[in-house]
């Protein structure tokens, strides 16, 4: 689900709603907020993820770009779902202040598009490591098409074994 703000302005600037639990319930998305997170990334190039967690851990995300640019890029991990293994890509910016709504059981990762890429989340479960999975970003089978070359990756998200349908 994108998740676009309602902009009121007037002389002072704007203002916006960035999340409202009934709006999420009214909409068929999970609306628990159980951790806020902040990502900063020195450098264009920078790729994190596919994260992802297992059930009973499983999160939901509230994902957006609160400075610079990013390609954000979702995978359905589902089993029974129709879209399960499509992958979904999205600019965020700090200019079009959209936000991703991720998910339970999608993975996630983002590619900082400039430096200085600054990212909010707000996470629905608690980060539990022993739940925790990932893809690699350049796994042939999905072949996401990253719109810059990657420069900069942890060695966690690197070390990703093929995935195996």
């Amino acid at each position: 689900m994108i998740v676009d703000l309602e902009m009121r302005t007037d002389d002072r600037g704007g203002f916006a709603r960035t999340f409202c639990a009934q709006e999420f319930e009214a909409n068929g998305l999970k609306p628990a907020v159980a951790q806020c997170n902040m990502s900063f990334n020195h450098l264009k190039g920078t790729i994190r993820g596919m994260h992802y967690q297992l059930q009973p851990a499983a999160e939901t995300k509230l994902v957006r770009c609160t400075k610079g640019a990013i390609y954000d890029v979702i995978i359905d991990m589902r089993p029974d779902s129709e879209t399960y293994l499509q992958h979904f890509g999205i600019m965020l910016t700090e200019s079009n202040r959209t936000a991703l709504y991720v998910p339970e059981m999608f993975a996630h990762g983002y590619l900082a598009l400039t430096d200085g890429a600054e990212v909010v989340y707000q996470v629905g479960e608690f980060y539990s490591p022993g739940f925790e999975r990932g893809i690699r970003y350049d796994d042939p089978f999905f072949n996401i098409q990253w719109p810059e070359p990657i420069k900069v990756i942890s060695e966690k998200d690197a070390a990703w074994p093929p995935f195996q349908p």
